[in-house]
């Protein structure tokens, strides 16, 4: 009694002081816990002295729906926990970690868990009372604002809930949800997002167990995730060929399906397999009208199975938001297959992987569902998508797939995660929904992966993995906005700066230039003669080593003394403006040279054809003879002194000595070569452009 007394004094007290003004006067459905706290006689059994009071709150609320006391929760942490996890320094965040997966744990596990009004108020309590854990933290006195959560509460909580988020698009989502919030996430913006995750749910089971496309999934047990195309004045267009039909566009877990409009139906439907390995291409795509490429608002679809590849078009008066969502969510679908192809998963494993896919479909049709105004980055929303992008997603999925096979691991942990030390995973999630799991399990307890992505108090493997890759990611981020910055316009202005880019490598090449014309009769003697015996004596992988020690040293030299000071500019001096006709002839100038670049390219090639075909006999024996005699030099000759005589032949021709004869044989080398003919070379014209002409 002394101890409940005490706990009803402080209580009182925090009351008084405004600790739970914002409760009170934002949240009432609090003020019946706190009365139940103050006016209970085994007050001490629910009230933990280093937590703080939303932490109590919290804990207490967890207690009620494990039918336990508080106390008995901080006995079980205190003995299932490790002795890291129970450091003071962290014992209340943890334990309240413990206390919320527990209770997620065994509330998701009721059917329609994700429509109660008390669940989803209960999550967003979870991630008030993990900012401010213990005793010591500030308490939330701020009445006028709506109270909020910030980005770490939601990316710890929220994944246990798998349907909700998970690991790697939480942060991600959570920028979508707080967008319009600067940057807190309030509980009217959390309960429309599950809202809309209600009615995407309600909507996928509808479409699921109607009769579309009975006939074909039934055996493969597939859900319908998304369909567009059923109003006729927005349908959906399939290209194939020069042919196009209107219709309706199907996509499930595991295929695409097209059926085209008849005129009070629809035709057979036409199944595109995303789950089988196909070689299947999936991208952006132009349309228009009599295979013209003007309009952005098209999906395009090939694969070894289909004669010609499709192409599924999205007609919308403006943007291309509509093709954006399909391209997206068509590609996660066939990214899972491609994972689960790759690492070989099988059972459990295997719907675990098609259903984290599902999920983040439904998670986008909800965001799209409330923030119709905000632009949204599909991929970023799709996990699968989302490694596809990101610097060492692989990984990610590579420490995806071993958490999902290493099944005697899992059965190890089941005790740990029935405890409340890890999350709930994403098939016992979705069973917990009211849907049927895949051909490919069935629907015993044994056989459900137990262990989610999280663990109580420590990072699990997936989110190291994810922290690294985005960490990764921000410097790629970072990188492309100097790229972006430093980009300029015009031909003449890039000209300029790749030739102040390219000044250093320039300067050498005009002294390398000047001392193999012996300009200087003196330097390029001595130049000639110290690399000589550099080649000569065996040294030029040191010289190499030497030139690349240089080159570090400097940079490490330059990093030192420009630590943190200012970046060195490139300094250009723009060239004089050029109008519009200017730009359009420097533009032709370029095209007619690079024309005249490939004309000599293709010459040259024509040449050497007609030496090897023997059309001119003289020149081909001679060719003939030099390549042998090249030959026995290289299997004969040392390297050293084959690279010795190659950059003596190189650096010595022009010299006083040589010039006269290098002149001499020069001539004669360009005059056999102008000399050689060009293999013929007969112009056909396509068949079918014969047709259309």
């Amino acid at each position: 009694m002394a101890v409940a007394g005490k706990t009803r004094t402080m209580i009182e007290g925090l009351v008084k002081q405004g600790s739970f003004k914002w409760l009170l006067g934002k949240m009432s459905y609090f003020d019946e816990e706190l009365e139940d706290i103050e006016n209970s006689p085994s007050a001490g059994k629910n009230w933990i002295s280093e937590l703080s009071a939303v932490a109590n709150l919290v804990v207490r609320r967890c207690s009620k729906i494990l039918k336990i006391s508080s106390s008995e929760l901080q006995e079980s942490f205190n003995r299932e926990a490790s002795d890291s996890i129970k450091h003071p320094s962290q014992y209340a965040r943890n334990f309240l970690e413990y206390c919320c997966f527990k209770a997620l744990s065994l509330s998701t596990r009721m059917t329609g868990h994700l429509f109660d009004k008390t669940f989803r108020r209960l999550t967003f309590d979870m991630m008030l009372a993990w900012e401010t854990p213990a005793a010591a933290s500030q308490p939330l006195t701020n009445v006028d604002d709506d109270v909020s959560v910030g980005l770490e509460a939601f990316c710890r909580i929220v994944p246990a809930i798998p349907i909700i988020a998970n690991v790697i698009i939480s942060e991600h989502l959570f920028e979508v949800l707080s967008s319009s919030t600067g940057g807190r996430l309030q509980f009217p913006v959390y309960d429309k997002y599950l809202s809309g995750l209600e009615r995407a749910i309600k909507k996928m089971k509808c479409n699921s167990e109607s009769s579309l496309l009975s006939a074909i999934r039934s055996s493969r047990g597939e859900k319908i995730l998304e369909i567009d195309g059923t109003v006729t004045t927005q349908p959906v267009l399939e290209h194939v060929g020069t042919s196009a039909w209107p219709g309706r566009l199907i996509l499930t877990d595991h295929s695409l399906y097209f059926e085209a409009h008849r005129v009070v139906s629809f035709e057979k439907p036409k199944r595109y397999d995303l789950s089988d390995d196909l070689k299947q291409i999936v991208k952006p795509e132009l349309t228009g009208p009599w295979g013209t490429r003007l309009f952005d608002k098209a999906v395009y679809y090939s694969s070894v199975s289909l004669s010609e590849p499709a192409v599924f078009e999205f007609p919308e008066l403006k943007g291309h938001a509509r093709r954006d969502y399909w391209l997206a969510i068509i590609q996660e679908i066939l990214n899972v297959h491609k994972f689960i192809s790759k690492y070989i998963m099988k059972g459990v494993a295997r719907d675990e992987a098609i259903w984290k896919a599902v999920l983040g479909v439904l998670r986008l049709q909800a965001i799209q569902d409330i923030s119709s105004s905000i632009p949204i980055q599909y991929d970023a929303l799709l996990m699968f998508n989302l490694c596809d992008q990101l610097p060492g997603g692989d990984l990610i999925l590579e420490t995806l797939a071993n958490m999902s096979n290493l099944r005697d691991s899992g059965r190890d942990n089941d005790s740990r995660a029935g405890s409340g030390m890890y999350s709930i995973s994403a098939t016992d999630m979705v069973s917990n929904l009211g849907f049927a799991f895949g051909t490919s399990s069935n629907n015993s307890n044994e056989s459900r992966i137990a262990v989610g992505e999280i663990s109580v108090g420590e990072k699990s493997s997936l989110e190291r993995a994810v922290k690294e890759s985005k960490n990764n990611y921000k410097k790629v981020v970072s990188a492309r906005a100097t790229v972006e910055g430093v980009k300029v316009d015009g031909i003449d202005t890039n000209l300029a700066v790749m030739k102040e880019l390219l000044f250093p490598l320039n300067e050498l090449r005009k002294s390398l230039k000047s001392l193999a014309d012996w300009d200087d009769p003196w330097k390029s003697a001595g130049f000639s003669l110290f690399f000589s015996y550099i080649i000569y004596r065996g040294w030029v992988g040191y010289a190499v080593a030497l030139v690349l020690t240089f080159f570090s040293a400097f940079m490490i030299i330059t990093r030192y003394f420009n630590l943190g000071g200012p970046v060195a500019e490139v300094k250009v001096i723009v060239p004089p403006p050029m109008n519009t006709m200017e730009q359009l002839l420097a533009v032709q100038n370029v095209v007619s040279q690079a024309e005249q670049a490939i004309q000599d390219g293709n010459i040259i090639l024509l040449k050497f054809r007609g030496l090897l075909l023997s059309i001119f006999p003289q020149a081909t024996e001679k060719l003939a003879f030099v390549l042998l005699s090249t030959a026995l030099i290289l299997v004969f000759l040392p390297a050293k002194y084959i690279t010795l005589i190659l950059f003596l032949e190189i650096f010595t021709k022009y010299s006083p000595l040589r010039k006269a004869s290098t002149e001499k044989c020069t001539r004669r080398l360009r005059e056999w070569w102008f000399s050689i003919p060009a293999a013929p070379v007969i112009l056909e014209r396509d068949k079918e452009e014969k047709k259309k002409k």
